[in-house]
C-alpha cells in the first residue's frame, strides 16, 4: 500500500505508555546527591530532561569526561529499574488501545529517548514487543528531542508519511518533536498540563489515560 494512503500511530514510552517520570526524578534525586547535588523533585522536574547525557553535560558542564557521564547514567538507571519493578504497569487503557490498533493491522511504532535497558525492561515484563513494528530509542538517533529525528526516522521505518502517524507524548518537548516531524499528537497529561502546550498547534486533543480515546477517534484525526 503506498504510504500515503496509510495511517500509523507512535508512542513516546516514558510518561507516556508508562506513569514512571516521577520515578525517573526520585531516581535522579538520588543519584545528583551523590554528585554534591541536594535538589528537591520540584527543582528535578524543572531542570531534568531529556537525554540523559545531554542532562548531565547541561547541568555540570566539563566536570565529567564522556566515559564517567556514561557510567553515571547507567547507575541513574540501574537505579530508576529497581525503584520502579515493583510499581511497572501501563497507563490504564493503553493496553487495550494497543491491543485494538494491532487487531486494526494499524502499523505501530515507538520513538523513546529512553536508553536500550529500560526499553527491554518495559518491553519484556508488560510483553509489548507484539505490538510494534518499530522501535527506536537512545541510540538510534544521533540528536534527542525535540528534534524531530526520531520520529522521522520511526516513520520512514513504518513506510508512512510522518503527516500520517499520530503520536502520543507526554512533554513539551516530545510534542515539539513530533510537531518538527509534521505529525499530529495527542497529549498524555502525566506530567505537565495542557496550557504547557499552548505553543504546539500539532496537538489534537489531551487525555489523562486512554480510556478517553478510541481507536477510530485516534485514526480519525489523520483523515
Amino acid at each position: 500500500m503506498d504510504s500515503e494512503n496509510r495511517h500509523a500511530v507512535i508512542f513516546d514510552m516514558d510518561g507516556t505508555l508508562i506513569d514512571n517520570m516521577m520515578v525517573h526524578h526520585r531516581a535522579w534525586q538520588r543519584k545528583l546527591a551523590t554528585l554534591g547535588l541536594d535538589w528537591d523533585l520540584d527543582k528535578i522536574h524543572q531542570e531534568v530532561h531529556g537525554v540523559n547525557i545531554e542532562i548531565l553535560e547541561r547541568i555540570f558542564g566539563d566536570r565529567f569526561t564522556p566515559e564517567e557521564r556514561q557510567k553515571i547514567s547507567d547507575e541513574k538507571e540501574a537505579e530508576y529499574r529497581k525503584i520502579f519493578e515493583p510499581e511497572l504497569e501501563l497507563i490504564a487503557g493503553a493496553g487495550d488501545l494497543l491491543h485494538d490498533l494491532k487487531k486494526s493491522n494499524i502499523p505501530l511504532g515507538m520513538g523513546t529517548a529512553a536508553p536500550p535497558p529500560n526499553v527491554d525492561f518495559v518491553m519484556n515484563n508488560l510483553d509489548l514487543w507484539r505490538y510494534f513494528d518499530v522501535v527506536l530509542h537512545s541510540e538510534d538517533v544521533k540528536i534527542g528531542k525535540p528534534d524531530p529525528e526520531i520520529y522521522l526516522k520511526v516513520s520512514g521505518e513504518l513506510d508512512v508519511s510522518p503527516e500520517r502517524c499520530i503520536v502520543f507524548e507526554d512533554t513539551p518537548t516530545g510534542a515539539e518533536a513530533a510537531r518538527r516531524a509534521g505529525c499530529k499528537i495527542i497529549v498524555v497529561t502525566t506530567t505537565h498540563s495542557a496550557d504547557e502546550f499552548n505553543d504546539n498547534d500539532h496537538v489534537v486533543k489531551f487525555i489523562t489515560d486512554y480510556t478517553e480515546v478510541t481507536p477510530s477517534e485516534v485514526l480519525g484525526y489523520l483523515d
